[in-house]
């Protein structure tokens, strides 16, 4: 037997095996649509019998496992289902000899046969005859069921037949030898006469006895029929009938503990017969007569008793669970002694572990897999190849090895693209390296690898991911390979070598430019999805805090003064109310204690550096926002070789008011497009992310007559001071300071308002030190935008030397302030000379959403 089914389990030596095949031309979906109503009768039980005879279905089978029925029954096809279609009577003749030659390859082990003939219309279908059944179409079928039902009635009534008739054979001495196909040459010539050779025939044959009495659901009779076998065969050292006589014992022991299977089919089986309470019930004198032969013609010295009811009940006959992995290894070793037994070793070794599965012996089953991966099956095709692994794959996870059970899965799926194969299948390659992922501890969501310590071997994951790649760039889809690519160098960054990190990148861009990489889900065929990877380590955000710049001071907002000259800063009518305390203290938490404007250029900072060995080129780096339109104004980077930290400043424009949130920024690093959110970050600390823009103010530019000052002025208030100018004055001069006052914004500008104040003055000032009249000037207001007002302001100086000689005064702009009007851009590099203006204007308050700017 050259061909193994990876999928036996102990409880399938109690099965019947039938074949349900084609016969002509049979469309493909039709056939399998019949066979799985056929295969859904898995059980049926027999009619005046407490017995359940237990069906396995194969739509294909390999002739050459027919010939081992003789060593395990539950190898030989003992019915046949053939379909077939037919159309016309014409055709008849030959489709019922087409089904008889179908018949000829089981011939010699079919205990009965069924076809089913679908699309066939007119007499013959009106011919009585209990073989054939008539169908006019596949979907007019009703009792195909209840046909195969009947059908396995007739299998179990020659079952019976056959079991009854080996267990009380009345052929004397004379028992036929039953030997597996290459022992036959080994038997030429010896002495049928000998006792050793009698005591060969009767422990082979009580071991056959034995498979029947399960299949026919007497399982305590099989019990005793095996034991007895046990030691027949021993005593003459049948090694591999042994070994079968052992296995069949492990498996009667196996359902009668487990009756609900070893497979891992839930509901597969009913317990019925299996269960211990049910054993009494089965062996009641009634039954027992089965197996009596009240004749003398009863045999008793070829070692086949046909009384057994003395040894049926008794507890030792069915093996503990410890007892029954001991006797799977016996088996195992014997089968082991012969070459031409690795199926049948193989396949013990299977159930071996799907029982110690149920066990939980994780480690022995461990022992019976390693046992399995070196047993020589001779030449095996690359599709057996890829089944054997696979297989192995399945049982190390059934047991609790993931990671070895992904390493076969892994050797599979090279196997499926082995070069001896014609036409390698790269999309089965594909499928099950992805299915070996859970088993590296292997993920396809970056997320994932951002939860703490890095799980797994990272050399092997890195390898597996590198097939991926190449395999999905062998099946043709470029934009996967691009996505694992991405995925590697995001998540293996800190387990690559530097030649490493520039052959991936290298990789990645020649890629990429064929199939620029993205944010958007990529699903695969089967379902599964393939989230984006956004390149948060190219370049790394420092964990130092991700800022948010305030204006600069000539376009800061300040809420002005109500008529009240009071800071409402609720509309409550309660004086205090802790309620409004608390909820101030959780929007300080979260928002930024100043404001953008409408329409003026916004700055947030990132400290960032370059891990690779390589200058790092980042394009299109923006800011990604919520809450208002923005505009980001996107930046290009060029970080040189592991390159400190370095502060990149990100810029916007709020189209509209209301609350923004930053809630991180985007780039184009390798021709990928990431889209990086902050709350992803790992390690990194924003200081608030969400901040105010109010409505677009008024823009006002100042243009003095004055110089500009050498030094800039520090007031001892805290005010900052935005520019300086400066004059000389001898005591009592008198001159003119001429302000240009210039809309450069887009808003209307309606009022002004000036104020002054003197400072770093320790002399005594007689008089007003400046003045000026705003009528000449309010006069050109509104101004509009790109209009120009002016503004005469007087200096006299008018001092109390105390006996000095001269003063040199210094005037600083800051003492003129003109509030409510901005005055210019922050993209502008130069600024002008402008004085400081304060202004109070309700009207223009409320237009500009009670915030003005202060120059």
């Amino acid at each position: 037997m050259s061909v193994p089914d990876y999928m036996q389990c102990a409880e399938d030596h109690q099965t019947v095996l039938v074949a349900v095949q084609s016969v002509g031309l049979v469309p493909e979906d039709q056939f399998f649509r019949i066979y799985k109503r056929i295969a859904s009768v898995s059980q049926v039980s027999i009619r005046d019998s407490q017995r359940v005879l237990f069906i396995r279905y194969r739509h294909h089978y390999p002739p050459e496992n027919n010939d081992w029925g003789d060593f395990q029954t539950h190898r030989k096809v003992v019915g046949l289902i053939a379909v077939t279609e037919c159309s016309a009577a014409k055709d008849w003749p030959q489709t019922s000899e087409r089904f008889h030659g179908q018949k000829e390859v089981f011939g010699s082990t079919l205990y009965d046969s069924r076809l089913l003939v679908f699309g066939l219309r007119g007499e013959v279908t009106e011919q009585a005859r209990t073989d054939v059944a008539f169908y006019p179409s596949y979907g007019e079928c009703e009792d195909v069921e209840r046909r195969v039902e009947d059908f396995i009635e007739s299998i179990f009534i020659v079952l019976e037949s056959k079991r009854l008739d080996r267990a009380t054979d009345k052929s004397g001495d004379k028992i036929p030898l039953l030997c597996v196909p290459f022992e036959k040459k080994d038997f030429v010539g010896l002495d049928t006469d000998s006792r050793h050779y009698k005591k060969r025939c009767q422990g082979r044959m009580r071991k056959h006895v034995g498979d029947l009495c399960l299949q026919a659901g007497m399982l305590q009779d099989a019990l005793v029929h095996y034991h007895m076998a046990v030691e027949l065969l021993r005593s003459v050292n049948d090694f591999l009938w042994l070994g079968a006589a052992l296995e069949g014992l492990c498996s009667a022991s196996v359902i009668y503990h487990y009756p609900g299977g070893t497979a891992g089919k839930a509901g597969g089986r009913k317990p019925s017969l299996s269960q211990p309470s049910d054993a009494g019930k089965r062996h009641r004198p009634g039954a027992q007569e089965v197996l009596i032969d009240p004749g003398p013609g009863a045999l008793t010295t070829n070692g086949i008793s046909a009384d057994t009811s003395s040894e049926i009940g008794r507890a030792k006959n069915c093996l503990s669970p410890e007892d029954i992995i001991d006797k799977y290894k016996e088996a195992i070793s014997y089968y082991g002694k012969y070459k031409n037994a690795g199926v049948i070793e193989l396949e013990a070794c299977v159930k071996a572990v799907r029982v110690l599965a149920i066990q939980k012996r994780a480690m022995e089953a461990s022992e019976f897999l390693q046992n399995a991966v070196y047993i020589n099956l001779g030449q095996l095709s690359e599709e057996e190849k890829i089944q054997r692994y696979s297989i192995l794959s399945e049982l190390y996870g059934l047991i609790g090895f993931h990671r070895k059970s992904a390493f076969f899965k892994r050797v599979a799926a090279m196997q499926c693209v082995a070069p001896t194969i014609p036409e390698p299948g790269w999309k089965a390659c594909y499928k099950l390296l992805l299915e070996t992922l859970p088993g590296y501890s292997l993920s396809l969501d970056p997320q994932d690898f951002s939860k703490g310590s890095h799980r797994g071997w990272a050399a092997v994951q890195m390898r597996l991911l590198h097939e991926l790649v190449y395999a999905s760039r062998r099946m043709g889809n470029p934009g996967l390979s691009v996505r694992h690519l991405s995925f590697l160098l995001q998540t293996m960054l800190d387990f690559l070598s530097d030649q490493e990190k520039k052959e991936v990148t290298q990789s990645l861009e020649n890629y990429t430019s064929k199939c620029p990489g993205g944010m958007e889900v990529i699903t695969l065929p089967d379902g599964l999805k393939l989230p984006p990877v956004p390149f948060t380590k190219l370049p790394i955000v420092s964990n130092r805090s991700v800022k948010l710049l305030n204006l600069p001071i000539s376009l800061r907002p300040h809420k002005v003064k109500s008529l009240l000259g009071q800071n409402m800063a609720t509309k409550s009518p309660f004086i205090y109310s802790p309620i409004i305390v608390h909820n101030r203290g959780e929007e300080k938490g979260k928002k930024i204690d100043f404001q953008w404007v409408q329409g003026d250029v916004c700055e947030v900072q990132l400290m960032v550096y370059n891990p690779m060995p390589f200058e790092l080129r980042v394009e299109n780096m923006g800011l990604l926002t919520s809450g208002v339109e923005f505009e980001s104004l996107p930046a290009a980077l060029s970080l040189p070789a592991e390159s400190g930290l370095y502060p990149v400043t990100l810029v916007g424009v709020p189209r509209t008011a209301g609350n923004i949130t930053v809630n991180g920024y985007h780039t184009s690093v390798f021709g990928v497009t990431s889209d990086c959110l902050l709350e992803h970050l790992a390690g990194v600390k924003t200081s608030g992310c969400t901040v105010e823009v109010v409505p677009a103010l008024p823009r006002l530019q100042l243009g003095t007559s004055l110089p500009r000052s050498a030094h800039t002025l520090q007031l001892s208030s805290g005010e900052e001071v935005s520019t300086s100018v400066s004059v000389q004055l001898f005591n009592g001069e008198t001159q003119q300071l001429i302000i240009k006052l210039e809309n450069i914004g887009t808003e209307l500008l309606e009022s002004l308002e000036i104020t002054s104040k003197t400072v770093n003055t320790k002399e005594k000032l007689f008089g007003d030190f400046l003045s000026w009249n705003l009528e000449d000037t309010l006069s050109q207001f509104p101004l509009k935008p790109g209009q120009v007002a002016t503004l005469t302001v007087n200096i006299r100086v008018k001092l109390d030397f105390s006996g000095q000689e001269n003063l040199l005064q210094d005037l600083n702009d800051d003492g003129i302030s003109v509030t409510g009007l901005p005055i210019s851009s922050p993209l502008r590099q130069v600024l002008k000379p402008r004085a400081e203006s304060k202004t109070v204007n309700p009207s223009e308050a409320s237009k500009a959403g009670e915030y003005n700017h202060i120059k």
